[in-house]
């Protein structure tokens, strides 16, 4: 789906994501001589951790592969996930059994994985003083409207899911098509940045020094 596409049919969205930013991302990047590239680290952050950083937590999973290892937590969990996100993550063919509702405390630890990237994905906890992370890992804001916040009917509500899996399945495509030189860490956090800006990401010049913010 491009950016401009309407929501569409879900039951559609493997095979499109598959083809555009699944096997076919992986494939150019090992053209490209980078067999050895590691694995990202992205933590997404909401205050609930119920609805749009769970489904960018899937969505990233489902599209990074090789390239992203995606967590999710909240700031005030709420201990559930939204059953509508489970529901149209079901549709589409993810697995939603590892999926929880969960403090980002827990990520925070000494023994929890160090992350690359937080990405707040909702403007109350970008606005709420966060952990010290291990590590020091690059950050960056995506504003995404609550779907959980929409008054009406079900289907109504399961559209307003639908249309934020949507924005951030560009976001998210957007980021995977970084080339290697941009994901050091300024890099990456200014590119990242670009997209919750609204902007395409693109590779650094030769120096290899970030914009600066």
């Amino acid at each position: 789906l491009a950016s401009g596409d309407p929501v569409g049919d879900p039951r559609s969205w493997p095979a499109v994501i598959e083809l555009t930013y699944g096997k076919a991302i992986v494939r150019l990047f090992r053209i490209n001589g980078c067999e050895d590239m590691r694995t990202l680290n992205v933590l997404f952050l909401c205050t609930g951790n119920s609805a749009r950083s769970i489904l960018a937590e899937a969505l990233a999973n489902h599209l990074g592969r090789e390239r992203i290892r995606a967590y999710s937590a909240g700031s005030h969990p709420k201990g559930v996930v939204h059953p509508v996100a489970l529901q149209v993550l079901s549709e589409i063919g993810f697995d939603v059994a590892g999926l929880s509702s969960k403090p980002w405390d827990a990520f925070a630890g000494p023994e929890a994985p160090q992350m690359d990237l937080i990405v707040t994905v909702c403007d109350r906890a970008a606005g709420e003083a966060c952990p010290v992370w291990p590590g020091h890992p690059a950050t960056a804001h995506w504003g995404i409207p609550d779907p959980a916040a929409v008054q009406g009917s079900a289907d109504q509500v399961h559209k307003a899911f639908l249309s934020t899996l949507h924005q951030l399945q560009h976001r998210l495509g957007l980021l995977l098509a970084l080339k290697p030189e941009a994901l050091d860490r300024m890099a990456l956090q200014s590119q990242v940045r670009a997209l919750g800006n609204g902007a395409e990401a693109h590779a650094p010049d030769n120096t290899g020094e970030a914009s600066p913010m």
